[in-house]
């Protein structure tokens, strides 16, 4: 027959992507547009081949074999079938099992039954050379494509290199129009505009202490804390850095030395109750106002939840702020009470702890706690929180515009 199949490696193609974009092999790393990433394949495919394509086979690893969010999203988009290994942890590390057993089954059994005249193997593993030499005693074509290596050299087996029939690496170029790194020092998207009542907290100076890594946080606090005592009591200041600031930053600035001014007392110093957030006037009627806000789960309707769920698997692409701005929105356009979303604002940046709690298991289900011990990695939670405020904003800005603008 004369259409082309593409065999994916999904471990391979997007680890690869990710030591190119971001320097480690961590898929947590990148951020994929799995729909324009299967555009460009079938493009490519076709264009190399000269044949029309068949389908697209999406090989990839999930615990317990159970589909993913972005194995949703995949297998209902045209002309691609999703096929899922054992995803399994061993001594401290995941590794797929299955994945490659799958893609040779898979290569000989389309080759035997003719199904098509070009295979492209988008893979690095060696194990499949067997597939490949009877893909090819069986008159089929074998297309082996790489990722363009981090370091300039090879990530294929070099056997799997010189078997195959035709070779293809894709650069840089291609893989950047739908794979990207996720940023190291912010959110993954715009940060959202601060409110004037909240602007002093963000912009203030941070501590020292904020500005050190893990491992050298103790010994340059200790060291710091001595010669400030010894001068004045309060700890020298300096400038803060771009981005979100944690709930130990926000409470750091009421430490000594610290102007009034500097922080509003009706600032709420802290993302979620759930535990060591900071007690201030108010703090036990403020309770009793987040406990009655409703959960998205009280909100929702079993028909808006079937819709939910066909817009989790068909557009929301699994960013973590976008992830933030899709709660949030379904959030504030099922509310029945308009001060529900008042009272909410009112104790930015901080969420009550029932809906963070929501938020966050929502949020778990786009695979973000995937490779992370069953834990959404700091960056992530604050990008989460950030995209939510952010879509409160919006819509709370816009019921306040003047009319006209």
């Amino acid at each position: 027959m004369d259409r082309c199949i593409v065999l994916v490696d999904a471990g391979y193609l997007l680890g690869a992507a990710a030591s190119l974009l971001a320097g480690e092999p961590s898929r947590s790393r990148i951020t994929v547009d799995h729909a324009a990433l299967i555009q460009g394949l079938r493009e490519r495919a076709e264009s190399d081949t000269e044949r029309p394509l068949l389908r697209i086979y999406w090989f990839d690893g999930a615990p317990d074999r159970v589909p993913q969010p972005e194995h949703r999203r995949l297998r209902v988009m045209p002309r691609v079938t999703v096929r899922l290994g054992a995803l399994t942890r061993s001594d401290g590390r995941w590794a797929q099992k299955g994945v490659d057993a799958a893609m040779h089954a898979e290569l000989t059994e389309l080759a035997r039954n003719r199904a098509c005249s070009d295979i492209v193997l988008v893979t690095g593993d060696g194990d499949l050379l067997p597939g490949m030499m009877a893909a090819k005693e069986h008159g089929v074509a074998v297309h082996l494509w790489a990722v363009q290596a981090a370091d300039g050299d090879y990530n294929q087996s070099e056997d799997l290199v010189a078997e195959a029939d035709e070779r293809r690496v894709l650069d840089r170029a291609w893989i950047t129009k739908a794979v990207r790194a996720k940023e190291l020092g912010g959110i993954c998207a715009p940060p959202p505009a601060p409110r004037p009542e909240i602007a002093a907290i963000l912009s203030a100076p941070l501590p020292e202490s904020a500005l050190t890594t893990a491992t050298e946080r103790p010994v340059q606090e200790a060291e710091h804390h001595t010669a400030a005592e010894s001068q004045n009591g309060t700890e020298e200041r300096v400038p803060a850095p771009k981005g979100v600031p944690t709930p130990k930053d926000l409470a750091a600035l009421r430490g000594p030395g610290t102007q009034p001014a500097q922080h509003p007392t009706s600032a709420t110093l802290r993302w979620s109750s759930d535990k060591g957030w900071i007690e201030r006037p108010g703090g036990a009627t403020e309770s009793a106002e987040a406990a009655a806000l409703p959960t998205l789960a009280q909100l929702t309707s079993a028909e808006q939840r079937w819709a939910d769920r066909e817009e989790d698997i068909t557009t929301v692409g699994g960013d973590p702020y976008e992830v933030g701005q899709v709660f949030a929105r379904r959030w504030m356009e099922r509310l029945t009470e308009p001060s529900h979303l008042q009272k909410l604002s009112t104790m930015y940046p901080r969420i009550p702890h029932r809906v963070d709690g929501e938020l966050l298991r929502y949020a778990a289900r786009f695979g973000l706690l995937a490779h992370k011990d069953d834990q959404i990695d700091e960056h992530d939670r604050y990008a989460i929180r950030a995209g939510f405020w952010r879509e409160i904003d919006v819509r709370t800005a816009a019921e306040h515009a003047p009319a006209g603008e």
